[in-house]
């Protein structure tokens, strides 16, 4: 048991802190809604909900995936993340799904709500949190591609980084984006439909939150079946290249994959050294190379093979240039 409460202490903190925000805003919602019968604010419970839900999974699925191989599972849990974030889309699925059902009947049968003070003061309150949890997700995906950033550019460089941050980040990230803008939407659906005979609003706002919460199944859903096959990572393997072939000792870089297996990277490569030097000095090569990918953020073991120089480039014209 101890064990297992040592993994939790390893998990996504990004993914334990929304968790427990949108599990708080989730019941603040509910209640808001038994009083009020507002449907744009059922819309954003079953949304919170979902988000809760699915987030805690995310935090536990990316500790466990820290587990260290056993003899039955000797390549080790990194992919289990992608498991668990698999199974989660399916929670945020069926919540958007009710979503959608209930303000396609609120379209159909228009009713007013009450409560208007109440609902805007929830909503509101609800949408700068979730706006202070997206903003730390976007501080994480900063650092996890190592980033640099400050001011209104954290915003543009985290949208532009997000494909290569971790996994349980990037969920985060993508929820709490959504959840934002559908806060924005559903408190403008609210004053719509009091200020206006326009009732159709909360039923329309709804529908389109349940849609966004689709959009967000199916961006996780495709993002990790990749990673539960092993995915490359084509822009680490094009810079652990370029690390290996500056190297003085190093004539070529044949074969080189690296594997994403949750937040873990695996490299194998195959380099290319003089033929006249020594056993010892080839091992002393291959144990520099080694030790600086090793230095690369997100990279847990590193396979090398070396081979003779054949002469031939198979790496590039120069080290610098694109493959």
């Amino acid at each position: 048991m101890n064990g297992f409460f040592q993994l939790l202490k390893k998990g996504n903190r990004s993914a334990m802190v929304a968790a427990i925000v949108n599990a708080v805003i989730a019941v603040i919602k509910g209640a808001a809604f038994i009083f009020t019968g507002n449907v744009a604010m059922f819309a954003e419970t079953m949304h919170s909900l979902g988000d809760a839900a699915n987030q805690f999974f995310v935090f536990t699925g990316s500790a466990l995936s820290k587990r260290a191989p056993t003899e039955r599972f000797p390549g080790g849990f990194g992919r289990l993340v992608h498991l668990v974030l698999l199974g989660a889309v399916l929670i945020v699925g069926i919540m958007a799904y009710e979503t959608i059902v209930e303000g396609y009947k609120h379209i159909i049968h228009p009713t007013e709500s009450k409560g208007l003070l109440i609902n805007v003061i929830i909503l509101a309150a609800a949408t700068c949190l979730e706006a202070s949890v997206l903003f730390k997700a976007m501080k994480e995906i900063l650092h996890e591609t190592d980033t640099k950033a400050t001011g209104f550019d954290i915003l543009a460089k985290s949208f532009a980084n997000v494909k290569r941050g971790k996994p349980a980040t990037k969920l985060v990230f993508m929820e709490d984006s959504v959840a934002t803008l559908g806060g924005i939407l559903a408190i403008a659906a609210v004053l719509l439909s009091h200020y206006t005979p326009f009732h159709q609003a909360e039923g329309i706002a709804s529908i389109l939150i349940g849609i966004m919460m689709f959009l967000v199944v199916g961006k996780v859903f495709l993002d990790n079946a990749r990673g539960v096959l092993g995915e490359a990572d084509d822009e680490m393997e094009q810079r652990i290249g370029e690390l290996v072939i500056n190297d003085p000792d190093v004539k070529d870089v044949g074969e080189i994959a690296v594997i994403k297996e949750g937040d873990e990277l695996h490299v194998e490569l195959e380099i290319e050294i003089n033929p006249a030097i020594s056993f010892a000095e080839a091992d002393d090569i291959k144990d520099r190379i080694e030790e600086k990918i090793l230095a690369q953020r997100g990279v847990t073991d590193v396979t090398i093979e070396l081979d003779e120089d054949d002469g031939v480039s198979n790496w590039g014209r120069h080290a610098n240039e694109p493959r």
